[in-house]
């Protein structure tokens, strides 16, 4: 059975779902509702979107005309827009993530909320999500509960790699597998090794079905 997710969150999501898609800007879920979408818990935080860079300035031009409030930060790797007091992020520069023609065909077409769109995949999340860790920014609570419930979804030893650079993601795959969430044999095997223990990756999800066929 579905987790439930905030209503809020989830019209919000669909509404600029809806203005993207109007004015042909590709996009991805991705973030928390992402982890949600594929069986995770749900989130009481922000809707992520990934779009191309290219695409950012058109994406807030086709929000300011549908009458979204809209921001242009001087981060540079996002754009923030509001529908009334939900704050939606699109992003185009993911931590750890090119957003490019390879990244939307790794992406899942499922059906979220009953709306059909691109789904970050389980790997590319955990990827973006712990290479987001910093000392200001080491909340590790959400991302077990993620690992707990998305595990079989994940190539660990793909992740593993992508994060290495990081001595706060290499924290967390470290306390995952001391609490057996991530199987320890892909943290001490060699690269081969680590291929082989890696169990097949689900192929369903449970709060978001395939559209794809």
């Amino acid at each position: 059975m579905p987790v439930p997710q905030s209503d809020e969150l989830l019209d919000a999501m669909k509404q600029v779902a809806a203005i993207l898609r109007e004015a042909d800007v590709p996009f991805a879920l991705g973030g928390g509702l992402a982890a949600w979408a594929l069986g995770g818990p749900p989130t009481e935080h922000d809707v992520d979107f990934a779009i191309r860079e290219a695409d950012a300035e058109r994406a807030l031009e086709a929000l300011e005309q549908a009458g979204v409030r809209t921001e242009r930060p001087p981060e540079g790797w996002l754009v923030k827009a509001w529908v009334d007091e939900v704050l939606v992020d699109l992003i185009y520069r993911p931590s750890g993530l090119d957003v490019d023609d390879d990244f939307f065909d790794r992406c899942d077409e499922l059906s979220v909320a009953a709306v059909r769109m691109r789904v970050m995949g389980a790997d590319d999340i955990f990827r973006t999500k712990l290479l987001a860790l910093s000392e200001h920014n080491l909340d590790l609570e959400p991302l077990l509960s993620y690992a707990r419930a998305l595990r079989e979804q994940v190539d660990w030893s793909e992740v593993s790699a992508a994060v290495e650079s990081s001595p706060f993601a290499r924290t967390f795959m470290f306390l995952a597998r001391e609490l057996g969430i991530v199987p320890s044999p892909l943290l001490h095997a060699l690269p081969g090794e680590a291929a082989q223990a890696q169990p097949a990756k689900a192929k369903s999800s449970i709060n978001a079905t395939s559209a794809s066929g």
